[in-house]
């Protein structure tokens, strides 16, 4: 059976302080060797509403940005 979802993330949970279902921010915790810790945050009131950890080919990698080319500005002086 192939996989048909790579990752899941959350856009909206319920936050109980607001009861009711609001948006969430996802927030990076920590960089783990195995992973990434990431929690997700109500978007009205702050309150932590769950964790998730990223492993493995979902994460994020940074990616070396191309060299600037040299542009023909002249300063003046």
């Amino acid at each position: 059976m192939s996989q048909q979802f790579g990752a899941f993330t959350a856009s909206e949970l319920y936050c109980p302080h607001c009861r009711r279902s609001q948006p969430v921010r996802e927030k990076l915790l920590l960089i783990l060797p195995n992973g990434e810790l990431h929690e997700y945050l109500c978007s009205a009131c702050a309150t932590s509403l769950g964790k998730r950890t990223v492993t493995g080919a979902a994460l994020t990698t940074p990616t070396k940005s191309p060299p600037r080319a040299q542009s023909s500005r002249r300063w003046l002086r």
